[in-house]
C-alpha cells in the first residue's frame, strides 16, 4: 500500500502491525480509539496514548509534540504515517475498510482524507477552546481574547457572539438596530 507521507527506509517492507499514536485527552480521539477496537482488523493495530512514556520508549526518534497535533501511526518496520495518510493506513488495516482504503489512497481520495483529518483538527480547537471558556467562567475570569483573535466572533449572516453578552442578531445593512425601509 502506498499512501501519504512516509518516512524512514523501511518503503516497500511488508506492514505486519501498526502502532496508532492518539490524543487521550481528546473526546474525538478516545471515541475514535474504542471505535478502532471493535473493528475486525487484518493488521493488528495496537492504540497507545500519544506522548506518553510507551510512546516515547516505542518510538524515541518520533518528534512526540507534533504526534499530539497530527494523527500518527507507526508500521513494526519503522513507516511513519501523518495526517490524511495515517487515516487511510489504519482503515486499510481494518477488514471492512480496506476496499475504502485503497479509494482513499487515490490523489482525490487523498485530497478528502486531508480534508477529514483538518475538519477533526478544527473540530478538536473548538473543543480545546470551549475546554479554556469553561475553565475561565467557573474561576471568575473573563474569557482571554487573544485564545480566539478578538473579543467577538461576527458571522456574515447577522449574527455575533460576545462573551459577554451571547449571540446577538443584526440584519445586514442595519446600522445600530434601524433598517432602511424601502
Amino acid at each position: 500500500m502506498t499512501v501519504g507521507t512516509r518516512s524512514g527506509t523501511a518503503a516497500g517492507v511488508a506492514v505486519r502491525r501498526l502502532t496508532v499514536l492518539y490524543d487521550a485527552q481528546c473526546s474525538l480521539c478516545a471515541f475514535l480509539r474504542d471505535w478502532l477496537v471493535r473493528q475486525p482488523q487484518l493488521v493488528p493495530l495496537e492504540l497507545v496514548p500519544a506522548g506518553s512514556d510507551e510512546a516515547r520508549r516505542r518510538h524515541p526518534g518520533l518528534d512526540h509534540a507534533a504526534t499530539l497535533d497530527e494523527i500518527t501511526v507507526v508500521g513494526d518496520a519503522g513507516q511513519v504515517y501523518r495526517g490524511g495518510a495515517a487515516w487511510i493506513v489504519t482503515l486499510w488495516a481494518l477488514r471492512e475498510h480496506r476496499g475504502l482504503a485503497h479509494r482513499l489512497s487515490t490523489p482525490t481520495g487523498a485530497m478528502l482524507a486531508k480534508g477529514a483529518v483538518l475538519a477533526a483538527a478544527k473540530w478538536r480547537g473548538a473543543q480545546g477552546n470551549a475546554a479554556q471558556w469553561r475553565g475561565a467562567r467557573q474561576g471568575g475570569a473573563q474569557w482571554n481574547a487573544a485564545q480566539w483573535g478578538g473579543r467577538a466572533y461576527r458571522r456574515g449572516d447577522g449574527w455575533s457572539y460576545d462573551p459577554g453578552r451571547g449571540w446577538t442578531y443584526d440584519a445586514p445593512g442595519c446600522e445600530g438596530g434601524s433598517c432602511a425601509t424601502g
